[in-house]
C-alpha cells in the first residue's frame, strides 16, 4: 500500500514550548517560526500554565525545560498526561537529567545554551516521528481497526505495519513480512524477502513498538522475526548462530542468551 507523502506534509505540526528562561524562549521561537511545517501553538514560562494548556489542547511536539520555577519538566508530563504530546524534547543546562528524560520516553535531549544547528536537527527528527505516527493511525483507520476521530490519538501498543518513506511516497510493509532488522546509526535496515528497506527510526524506538512475542533482539544491533528462525548452532563463549529459513545467518551474542528459550520454541 502506498500513500503520497505530500498528504502528510501539508498538515501543520503543532509545537509547544515550556521554558522558564525568557532568553531561551527568544532563541527557540524564531527557529520554530522559520520552519514552514510548524505552527507554534503556545509558549509557557511555568509548569502550571503548561499543564493546564496541554490538558486542554495537546501538541504534536513539546520542547520542555527540565527545570522550571514551580515544577520540573517530569512533573509537567505526569500532570498533563501521556497523551499531551506525540514527541517530547527535554532542554536543560546540565546533562544529569538526560537518562531520566529518555526513561520518560523523550525523543531527544538538548543542552543549553541551545545550538541552532542542533536544535533544527532535533526538530527534523521530531517532525519525522510525528508523521510516522500519523501514517500508522491512518493505516488503522483505513483497515477499520479504529474509528476516525478529529482528535489526534496515540498509536497502538504494537505495530502491524511499518511506514517506509521514499522519494515522494510512503510504502507500508506488514511486519509479518519482515525477516530481520539491523541498526544503522539512527536508521534501521528492514530485511524483507532478500530486499532491504531503510526506515528512518532508531532501533530501540522501533523495538518498543513491536510485539516482543514476534520480534526478539539477539544482538545490540539486530532484531529477528521469531517465525523466520529455522536453526540454532552453538558457538564458543555462549554465543549461537541463528539461521533463518532463507539461510541468512545471524549471531546471538552472549549478552542476549536469555532470549534463547524464545528462539528454541520457534526453531
Amino acid at each position: 500500500m502506498v500513500f503520497q507523502e505530500a498528504l502528510f506534509e501539508s498538515v501543520p505540526i503543532r509545537v509547544g514550548v515550556v521554558d522558564g528562561e525568557s532568553e531561551a524562549q527568544r532563541h527557540v521561537r524564531p527557529l520554530l517560526e522559520a520552519d514552514a511545517d510548524v505552527r507554534v501553538t503556545a509558549v509557557h514560562a511555568t509548569g502550571g500554565a503548561a499543564v493546564e494548556a496541554l490538558r486542554r489542547e495537546p501538541v504534536d511536539i513539546l520542547f520542555l525545560d527540565a527545570a522550571l520555577a514551580d515544577m520540573d519538566g517530569f512533573q509537567v508530563l505526569h500532570e498533563a498526561g501521556s497523551g499531551c504530546a506525540q514527541a517530547v524534547v527535554f532542554m536543560d543546562a546540565r546533562e544529569e537529567h538526560a537518562l531520566r528524560a529518555f526513561e520518560a520516553g523523550a525523543l531527544d535531549y538538548l543542552l543549553k545554551p541551545l545550538v541552532p544547528q542542533r536544535f533544527v536537527q532535533v526538530l527534523g527528527r521530531a517532525k519525522e516521528h510525528v508523521r510516522r505516527e500519523r501514517i500508522q493511525q491512518l493505516v488503522l483507520q483505513l483497515a477499520g481497526l479504529v474509528k476516525a476521530s478529529p482528535e489526534p490519538s496515540r498509536a497502538p501498543r504494537y505495530l502491524d505495519r511499518l511506514a517506509i518513506r521514499e522519494v515522494g511516497r510512503v510504502t507500508l510493509l506488514s511486519v509479518d513480512d519482515v525477516d530481520w532488522m539491523a541498526a544503522e546509526d539512527n536508521y534501521v535496515q528492514v530485511h524483507v524477502g532478500g530486499r532491504g528497506h531503510l526506515l528512518r527510526q532508531p532501533l530501540r524506538e522501533l523495538e518498543a513498538r513491536l510485539d516482543p512475542e514476534r520480534f526478539v533482539r539477539i544482538h545490540r544491533s539486530t532484531l529477528v522475526n521469531l517465525q523466520r528462525v529455522q536453526e540454532l548452532r552453538p558457538l564458543l563463549h555462549g554465543e549461537y548462530q541463528v539461521i533463518l529459513r532463507d539461510r541468512t545467518t545471524l549471531k546471538l551474542s552472549r549478552g542476549y542468551r536469555e532470549r534463547l528459550g524464545l528462539l528454541m520454541a520457534q526453531g
